[in-house]
């Protein structure tokens, strides 16, 4: 009795919350589940599709507790979003990520523990440092929560080795539950997660797997219409595609190159269309976002940098131009059309040269040892980093320039970075932004005089101290462009002055970093001594070869539902045919009936009569019966071994047919 009235109480509690907080009456399928197994103290892996509402699955449960949620994601954008909304909600949160400062951890870290803080988002690579875990103890944590929880596996198709270091955190937090969530991940990438994120001090060889309450919502998509269509244009059938299905849609594509060429081309036929990848500048990339979320642009046109974390119902149209090299990117892009519960459609594009190209990609995304320790003396001495130092800094690190320095080719340089990431060496990010940042370097005395020698510099001192509280104290982030605002002034003016005070040595002043930025996790090794895990190297190789197979069976197959076969691969074995992919129709279209399918077949038999035809001749004898349909029965007879084809590909009755 006294575990249903505390079942009872908890859904009460979440309901409420769920209204005041979010506005809703009820929740998705599954949330509830998933918010009370967390209530239960179980750890619990969600696997919901993007858009499916996972982050109010660890939200509403961590505010029927008092204390905190600490939240571990590798993805600062949307860090960076969720904070923001949560506080238009008047929920206190932070982030700490890639880009801060020690002086910007601590104050943060400070006020988390000093403040009403209920959630903080983390990125992995924080978790371990001497600096977080010192903190640690005075946060209240009443759960973790591990977005893109695919990214522990090694047999995930993101690893990211930092993720391994959150079972480690769990000895500092006993008792504390943890939820993964991800919205992709087969039954052996599950089952790692499940392992990796256990933390069994007493006895590491337990299995961990039973302990764990697992929720994955089906994969089927009703509305959603999937399609593979073999092209020699991609771009005519673009044109064609989103002139038959009105619209906002996003057209994904695998260089940053070929963004601006279809976006231009499909401009040309008056489809408003952008480019997007993550070359481009933070606001032009924020620009376009905003354009295309309101509907001003109709088709993004975008390598995978774009859709994490934007949640758009209203697109009707995904379209790859390339071949993803996984189902589970795939599904992620694809699943980006039709959240709103309208017919929408998935188009693939590919022709035969790029299966061959993906065939080929294994042995390119995994360079040789020897490849990958050219690639990081190369980067050594290109940032002037030498042997024994660099550890914990950041260095801008112009890819194209270093590139053009070093004659190598762009590929392994890209895939020798990732491994180095992968073996802990390293990080690369092409997004990181960082802002500007100030710290006066004056005493308030010198300052006082220093405004009265130099007056024309005394309003932008003045704005700086006003707007940014405990500038004495820490290097602040600032907006050049507000301080530009409340001055009323140019605001390459504004930086000028900045640039003044620098170096009047008043203030340290930083300027806005927007570059791409290489970061070193250890200290920078001399290259005879660099080591990779050739073991687990080597099983990933051949795991994303086994991903590449998939994929290509997938595009291949033309007889079997396309959302069914998503779902077996996701371990989803419970689905139907959907009834309108590509594969679904083509079969409502080759229907037989009994009467045709006796006529077709006395046809063949007749036609064969005493005479062996190639394929191609057996149609064409067949005259006006669809070639589909004489297929479906040449399958069949095959099948039932009342014909069977030689091996010079010709069709004969079968010696054994009855």
């Amino acid at each position: 009795m006294a575990s249903g009235s505390t079942s009872d109480n908890q859904r009460r509690a979440i309901h409420t919350i769920l209204k005041q907080y979010w506005g809703f009456e009820s929740f998705r399928p599954l949330q509830e589940d998933i918010i009370l197994s967390v209530l239960s103290g179980r750890d619990t892996l969600a696997l919901m599709p993007t858009g499916g509402g996972k982050s109010l699955c660890y939200q509403v449960p961590a505010l029927t507790r008092e204390g905190m949620c600490l939240v571990i994601s590798p993805l600062i954008a949307l860090m960076k979003d969720q904070v923001e909304n949560l506080r238009k909600r008047n929920i206190t949160a932070y982030a700490i990520y890639s880009g801060m400062t020690r002086q910007e951890v601590i104050h943060t870290l400070k006020t988390v523990i000093n403040s009403n803080c209920r959630f903080l988002y983390v990125s992995p690579e924080r978790l371990e440092t001497a600096l977080f875990k010192e903190y640690l103890p005075g946060m209240h944590v009443n759960l973790v929560a591990v977005d893109e929880a695919h990214c522990i596996s090694q047999w995930g198709y993101d690893f990211r080795p930092p993720y391994l270091r959150i079972a480690a955190l769990r000895e500092e937090l006993p008792g504390i539950p943890v939820l993964a969530l991800t919205a992709s991940a087969t039954k052996e990438v599950q089952d790692d997660i499940c392992n990796k994120l256990t933390y069994l001090p007493s006895n590491p060889n337990k299995n961990s797997l039973h302990d764990w309450k697992v929720f994955r919502q089906s994969f089927e998509r009703a509305n959603l219409s999937y399609s593979v269509f073999k092209v020699d244009s991609r771009i005519n059938k673009i044109i064609e595609i989103l002139s038959k299905v009105p619209g906002s849609g996003i057209v994904y594509c695998k260089s940053r190159r070929r963004t601006k060429e279809i976006s231009e081309l499909l401009q040309l036929q008056n489809i408003s269309a952008d480019f997007y990848h993550a070359g481009l500048g933070q606001q032009e990339r924020s620009r376009k976002q905003e354009e295309w979320i309101a509907n001003t642009t109709r088709v993004i046109v975008c390598t995978n940098a774009f859709g994490m974390g934007i949640d758009k119902p209203d697109v009707r149209t995904v379209i790859h131009a390339d071949v993803p090299d996984c189902l589970e990117n795939y599904y992620q892009e694809a699943g980006r059309a039709g959240r709103d519960g309208k017919r929408s459609y998935a188009v693939l594009l590919y022709d035969e040269h790029e299966l061959r190209e993906l065939e080929q990609l294994p042995s390119l995304r995994f360079p040789s040892l020897d490849d990958i320790k050219q690639v990081y003396q190369s980067i050594a001495n290109y940032l002037r980093v030498p042997a024994g130092d660099g550890e914990g800094q950041y260095f801008d690190f112009d890819i194209s320039d270093f590139l053009k320095k070093f004659k190598l080719n762009s590929y392994t340089v890209l895939y020798a970075l990732k491994a180095l990431e992968q073996e802990g060496w390293l990080s690369f990010n092409e997004q990181v932004f960082l802002p500007a940042r100030v710290n006066f370097t004056t005493g308030k005395n010198q300052l006082y005089e220093f405004e009265k020698n130099y007056p024309l510099l005394e309003p932008v001192i003045k704005t700086l101290l006003r707007a940014y509280e405990g500038i004495f104290d820490y290097p602040s982030p600032i907006s050049e462009m507000m301080i530009a605002r409340l001055l009323r002034e140019d605001v390459e003016k504004v930086k000028e002055q900045l640039r003044q005070l620098n170096q009047y040595g008043i203030i340290e002043y930083q300027q806005q970093k927007d570059t791409p930025q290489l970061f070193f996790l250890k200290s920078r090794s001399r290259v005879e001594d660099l080591s990779i895990n050739k073991p687990g190297y080597a099983a990933r190789k051949e795991k994303l070869a086994s991903r590449i197979r998939e994929m290509i069976q997938f595009i291949g197959t033309t007889n079997q539902c396309r959302s069914k076969m998503i779902g077996v691969y996701f371990g989803d074995e419970s689905m139907n045919d959907c009834g309108i992919c590509d594969n679904c129709l083509r079969k409502k279209n080759i229907s037989l009936t009994q009467e045709e399918f006796d006529d077709i077949h006395n046809s063949i038999v007749a036609t064969l009569q005493n005479r062996s035809l190639r394929a191609k001749e057996l149609l064409s004898a067949l005259g006006s019966i669809k070639k589909e349909k004489a297929w479906k029965v040449i399958e069949f007879l095959q099948a039932e071994n009342k014909i069977e084809m030689d091996e010079s590909g010709k069709i004969n009755l079968s010696s054994a047919r009855p």
